[in-house]
């Protein structure tokens, strides 16, 4: 810092903050772990002599991003100990949270199926991607972040987006055909029309369901148009007496939440086919709905009631 003017340490990190929960956010897929590794990187940045930081920014984005690198090395293996399909923490984005979500690809880089693709990656390639892709860095800055010369990003890059590109193509629905597949599968799950709940599915289609050990949940992905739809009828008649339904956007995507009793037990997102309803992901682990319902209850406070 120079002259004599005096910047409050503090007030620079926090205009910061929300940059770096959505670095932390793509790179973890966890809302909990980002808010660890941001206050670590506030930690580090209180602890630092900031007289030699010339870009906070800069320097801020790089600690975190190394910080996140450590933490992915133990999640994966938690993850390979987890009990049933692993889903990302889900986050509501039509706040901001991730920051602006103006474009389709700016949308389908948080969804929950790009998230999961992001797995499939080592460490460094998902900084890579995160750093280019969603926050539009140069391969010059992601060299100076992860300590890598120039053409070693752009190795890691290129073979990181082929990896990515194996996954399934996504069909563009729109906004309005969305929500009204949407609308017709919860009117046909609350009236226990097997029938009509088939016709709203792909051939194909499958659900994930992330219960983590913790609550009621398919420790095996369902697939097949019949299959799940007996499926999600079955859990609708356990659980759908006591339920209240909402849609909201959530990881750039409309997603159907249920509510038991004021709290939050599923958060479901969508992907389509042509033919209709193609991937369902739905979060039931409690652990990763709590920042979800916290951001829930703040936003109806704000704007109304949210189905809470």
């Amino acid at each position: 810092m120079s002259g004599d003017v005096v910047v409050d340490p503090v007030a620079e990190f926090e205009a910061e903050r929300g940059r770096l929960f959505g670095i932390a956010y793509r790179m973890l897929g966890s809302a909990s772990e980002a808010e660890d590794a941001v206050q670590d990187a506030y930690l580090r940045w209180h602890g630092a002599d900031r007289e030699h930081i010339e870009a906070p920014g800069a320097w801020l984005a790089k600690v975190l991003t190394n910080l996140c690198l450590n933490r992915l090395t133990s999640a994966r293996v938690r993850r390979e100990e987890y009990v049933g399909p692993w889903l990302p923490e889900p986050v509501r984005t039509d706040a901001g949270a991730l920051g602006p979500l103006e474009t389709a690809e700016q949308r389908d880089a948080v969804s929950m199926a790009m998230l999961v693709m992001l797995e499939r990656l080592s460490p460094p390639e998902r900084a890579v991607v995160v750093l280019r892709d969603a926050f539009e860095y140069s391969h010059r800055e992601i060299a100076e972040v992860l300590d890598w010369s120039e053409a070693n990003t752009r190795q890691t890059y290129r073979r990181a987006k082929r990896h990515l590109a194996d996954g399934r193509p996504r069909f563009e629905a729109s906004a309005a055909v969305r929500t009204d597949l949407l609308t017709r599968f919860l009117a046909a799950a609350a009236e226990g029309s097997l029938d009509q709940l088939e016709s709203l599915l792909a051939h194909d289609v499958t659900v994930w369901s992330d219960g983590g050990g913790k609550v009621s949940a398919s420790t095996r992905p369902v697939s097949g148009r019949d299959k799940v739809a007996r499926f999600l009828l079955g859990l609708v008649q356990r659980f759908g007496s006591d339920m209240v339904f909402g849609f909201v956007e959530v990881n750039g995507e409309i997603a159907l939440l249920a509510w038991e009793s004021g709290v939050l037990t599923t958060a479901a997102t969508f992907a389509f086919g042509a033919e209709g309803i193609a991937e369902l992901r739905m979060v039931r682990n409690p652990d990763k709905l709590k920042f979800l319902e916290a951001q829930s209850r703040e936003l109806s406070q704000n704007a109304g009631p949210s189905g809470s």
